[in-house]
């Protein structure tokens, strides 16, 4: 008997290959024949393997995983893995096969292999997803496929994968940036992007993050006062010693703090 087949798409490898262990763990007998980093490349890949389940995440840069659900079609099973439980339970409610959230947990994986397997088994046909792909791309809206999620940085010989909520500022270091996040009970932990402050800037939520100085970006949530006078300010960060400079130019941003 033919073994089933799997693509996995993710813009975050880390999260790929973690998944694709935790799929050789559940389910032996799958093969994963091919893992793509967007949407875009889900779809080629896709037409090159033609798998029967298709992993994909909701969010990904440039073409979604809903996108590349609506060009898939009916000629895979689909599971969608999201880091907003909001777009996961609308697909589940309005009858896609499944969803995982992340960080994907092994005992909801087990049932949606189970799930899977069975549909398989039985050579079921794929389920109709267009009205709730319809719905999910909707409500994409609510946050822009663009917005970081994660930022990969180097500490030594580490390469780390940081959630950007847990960041509480970068800083612009020549052509690299500084990554300041809360590791645990640490907060003293730094790495370093290979990217710019600039670059990084135009990724992030406009919301949660703001630019006080030409080579500082904080995380409003990480503030605890500032402390202003004419021309400056000075930003003091919940449980940090370390202080942040605000220019004129930024000023007008806490004249109500």
């Amino acid at each position: 008997m033919r073994r089933p087949t799997a693509l996995i798409a993710d813009d975050e490898p880390l999260l790929r290959s973690g998944l694709s262990r935790m799929l050789s763990t559940a389910w032996p007998e799958l093969d994963i024949v091919a893992q793509a980093r967007n949407g875009a490349e889900a779809v080629d890949l896709f037409e090159e393997h033609t798998p029967d389940i298709c992993f994909l995440d909701v969010h990904m840069p440039g073409m979604s995983g809903v996108e590349a659900a609506r060009m898939i079609g009916r000629r895979a099973h689909l599971v969608f893995v999201t880091a907003f439980q909001q777009y996961a339970l609308t697909a589940f409610e309005q009858g896609a096969l499944d969803y995982l959230i992340k960080p994907v947990q092994p005992e909801r994986l087990d049932d949606t292999v189970q799930r899977l397997q069975q549909r398989l088994r039985l050579a079921m046909p794929v389920m109709q997803t267009e009205a709730m792909l319809h719905l999910l791309m909707e409500r994409l809206g609510d946050r822009p496929p663009d917005v970081l999620r994660w930022i990969r940085a180097s500490a030594g010989a580490v390469l780390r994968v940081i959630p950007v909520d847990h960041v509480d500022y970068l800083r612009a270091n020549d052509k690299y940036t500084t990554v300041a996040w809360r590791a645990g009970d640490r907060l003293d932990a730094e790495a370093v992007v290979r990217t710019p402050l600039k670059q990084l800037l135009s990724q992030l939520d406009r919301a949660q993050f703001v630019q006080v100085h030409r080579s500082v970006v904080v995380n409003l949530r990480a503030i605890q006062h500032v402390v202003r006078d004419d021309d400056s300010a000075v930003i003091h960060l919940r449980g940090r010693k370390e202080t942040l400079p605000v220019s004129r130019a930024y000023l007008p941003l806490f004249r109500q703090m």
